[in-house]
């Protein structure tokens, strides 16, 4: 009897023990991993695979359904028909993974709860698309877009705001950032160009790297978050700028252009991809093998998971039609490299069925709920599933954060134009000034993917009267959206311009997603042309007629053709969409308490006709320039002007020649020869001479900025490792090829703006 009673207390010692390996934060990830997987049957790992909406965004989604929206698509989008009673059983069941669409630490409370109801509790993992900031929640700081951080040239300051949009981001439970969009933008008429940080591949991939840097760090502590790199790949180059559209584009443009941003990331460690909507070469991205095997597993052998985006398994079957349904979709898919799909109510059934069918193995399925697990494990969920709901109002939009968030946009806006130094403006010349247009004294400076912040966002009227308290401004009221300006608004302004000294236009485009059908720039909003919308055109003609001094300031996403305005407007500033300080800053670079440094992270097209016009482009794309009109660029990549003047000279190599592993030094001296503190970017191009394979006329390898006081001279030194001299030759081999090439420092692409000296590779 004692040795039966030994054997059995040993058997339930033996049983509790195997049961805390996947529940003791001691024993190594891996083995935790493996343990809970042994566990799961496969209904919990085909869940932990698939993503639902929060159930508070479902209810007012569901509650402006049409009953056309409600019989059509929208009933795989928000589920009109499957009560939000059954999601929360399912989450109790433990057959949901992930949810996006939850904005609040209460929401993501509630369903962690029911999660640590089912089976093996197994937490769920919260995704949301902090873009600029963890703008989509309320009363959070709305950082710069993207464009302005990629304008800023500044990567310090890019992990900065990385960091504390990951500190944002879990005090409402958040885990998982679908940022940084590392794509390489060339078509200025696609809608999300203000989410990338530009045309440049080396600084796309600088800036994307902080990004995954700034939101992970180490994986190991509280307010670390997942990276999500995306969009997998090429859809910033779609057929007609169109997003979604296909794209049809070389392996070589591919592996030199679109790839590089990725593997950088990827080095980075970033832990979560995001496959792009649209087919490259006819293959649709999700169902692509050679991207998600060959590229991803293989050769750049890269473990984390890869997440589809909205609905795009779906879309294999609506939208690319290379499935006949949406279960050969499914299947399509996961074989193809998918190891979670965002998001909707038909996967746990399908996808069953395919792995009792043999169309899916379930080690297949093993493989991505592996990947999933590993994170949730990483990220401390399992010890820590909930959230601190004080938390929010201690650290979001905390004076820190909107320190940042000012000096980001400070850096990031860039001044295009300044005709007999218009700018800055004294405070005590202009005493009576015209502020009109319909990004004037709109929530619409933070730019896409954020929800309107309130009395929090400083509107340009709003910070024009903070930096110039004793100046009288007159607002002329134009709305906020350019589709529906009225002609009587227009004529009331240049009535209120004859009494007043100065104009500021604040024109450009309309971007909130409360708002989202009457948007012209954003996700989904691709335009025919880049022209500025409405009568905007007309709004800026009449108030420059009035014969007062006129400044321009544009607020948008996508660059704009601005070829009157550039022509006849002495004052341009570009802000793109500069967030919750932007009417501040824009105000002191108006009046000269900030310095502007920016430089453009994307070419501006004279007109829709030049696209695609990139720096980099091949020396043949201007052999035959257009006819009746310029070849040359509005204003061209790295180009951006300051109130002082700066001047490189005094170029000198370390060597003339160099080996293919070796490298050599560039130094330059940099001067202010104005009588302004300022801070220049100074930037080092190179270019293949003559090469077996067409190269671009030149290539952005570094940068730096540089303040320097009145008179000051610096020397700085470059060093260019011969691999950066790379690319792939004609039997696609990544070579560094012997010959002679150019080196080019300055302070933007423009020849005129470079000093230039040749040397050789051995």
């Amino acid at each position: 009897m004692k040795k039966l009673l030994i054997l059995i207390i040993g058997l339930m010692l033996s049983s509790l023990l195997s049961a805390q390996i996947y529940k003791n934060p001691s024993i190594p990830v891996k083995d935790r991993v493996e343990d809970l997987l042994k566990r799961m049957t496969l209904d919990e790992k085909i869940g932990q695979m698939n993503q639902f909406l929060g159930l508070e965004y479902l209810k007012t989604n569901r509650a402006n359904l049409d009953k056309g929206d409600a019989k059509n698509k929208n009933e795989n989008v928000f589920y009109p028909h499957t009560p939000i009673a059954q999601i929360e059983t399912w989450t109790k069941q433990g057959i949901i993974g992930s949810y996006l669409m939850v904005f609040t630490a209460e929401e993501a409370n509630h369903l962690q709860r029911l999660a640590m109801q089912s089976r093996l509790g197994i937490p769920l993992l919260f995704g949301i698309d902090a873009i600029h900031g963890n703008a989509m929640c309320d009363n959070m700081t709305t950082y710069p877009s993207n464009i302005n951080a990629g304008c800023s040239f500044d990567p310090e300051l890019t992990y900065r705001i990385a960091r504390e949009t990951a500190e944002e981001m879990v005090t409402v439970g958040m885990r998982w950032a679908f940022n940084p969009n590392v794509e390489v933008a060339r078509d200025a008429r696609w809608g999300r160009v203000g989410e990338t940080f530009g045309e440049d591949p080396y600084l796309v991939s600088v800036m994307g790297e902080q990004i995954v840097k700034g939101l992970q760090r180490n994986l190991d502590q509280p307010t670390d978050v997942l990276a999500c790199i995306k969009h997998f790949v090429a859809g910033s180059q779609p057929l007609n700028g169109k997003n979604v559209s296909p794209a049809d584009i070389s392996e070589r443009t591919l592996r030199e252009v679109f790839f590089p941003p990725f593997k950088t990331s990827i080095d980075a460690r970033a832990a979560t991809l995001m496959v792009a909507h649209n087919e490259v070469n006819g293959i649709p991205c999700h169902t692509n093998k050679w991207l998600m095997q060959d590229i991803l597993r293989k050769e750049w052998k890269w473990p984390g998971f890869i997440v589809s985006d909205w609905m795009d398994l779906e879309h294999i079957w609506e939208v690319h039609k290379t499935a006949p349904n949406m279960k050969e979709a499914f299947r399509q898919a996961i074989n193809a490299g998918i190891d979670m799909h965002m998001q909707g109510i038909h996967w746990q059934e399908m996808v069953s069925q395919l792995v009792e069918e043999g169309k899916i193995s379930e080690e297949r399925i093993n493989q991505s709920v592996r990947r999933i697990l590993t994170t949730k494990f990483q990220l401390g969920l399992f010890e820590k599933p909930y959230t601190d709901e004080k938390l929010r109002k201690k650290i979001c939009q905390s004076q820190q954060h909107l320190n940042t968030a000012l000096q980001a946009a400070r850096e990031g806006i860039v001044l295009l134009k300044n005709q007999n130094q218009t700018l800055p403006i004294q405070e005590s010349k202009y005493k009576k000034i015209l502020v009109t247009g319909v990004n004037a004294n709109s929530q619409n400076i933070l730019g896409d993917w954020s929800n309107w912040m309130g009395d929090k966002t400083s509107t340009v009227l709003k910070g024009l009267k903070e930096i110039a308290p004793n100046t009288q401004f007159l607002f002329a009221d134009q709305g906020n959206n350019p589709r529906y300006m009225k002609q009587e608004n227009i004529d009331k302004a240049v009535e209120m311009a004859k009494e007043c000294d100065l104009n500021i236009i604040v024109a450009g485009e309309y971007m909130p997603r409360s708002d989202w059908n009457n948007r012209t720039d954003g996700e989904n909003l691709d335009r025919s042309d880049i022209n500025l919308v409405g009568l905007q055109e007309q709004l800026i003609q009449k108030l420059h007629a009035t014969g007062k001094p006129t400044i321009l300031v544009l607020i948008n996403g996508r660059p704009l053709s601005t070829e009157w305005a550039t022509e006849h407007i002495p004052a341009i500033i570009e802000a793109f969409a500069p967030g919750i300080q932007g009417g501040k800053a824009i105000a002191e670079i108006i009046y000269g308490k900030v310095n502007p440094s920016a430089k453009l992270a994307i070419t501006i097209p004279r007109n829709t006709g030049q696209i695609v016009k990139v720096y980099n482009e091949k020396p043949a794309a201007a052999f035959h320039p257009f006819t009746l009109t310029q070849d040359t660029p509005l204003y061209p990549f790295g180009y951006g002007l300051s109130y002082t003047q700066f001047k490189c000279s005094d170029i000198t190599l370390s060597s003339r020649e160099i080996n293919a592993n070796g490298e050599l030094q560039a130094t330059i001296n940099l001067t202010n020869t104005g009588d302004r503190e300022g801070t220049e970017i100074v930037q080092l191009y190179i270019r293949d001479c003559y090469s077996n394979v067409s190269r671009p006329v030149k290539e952005l390898k570094d940068f730096m900025r540089v303040s320097l006081q009145p008179g000051e001279t610096k020397t700085l030194t470059f060093t260019l490792p011969a691999h950066k001299l790379a690319y792939y030759n004609e039997d696609m081999e990544w070579t560094v090829e012997p010959g002679e090439f150019e080196i080019m420092i300055g302070s933007s692409s423009a020849d005129e703006d470079l000093i230039k000296k040749t040397f050789l590779v051995k």
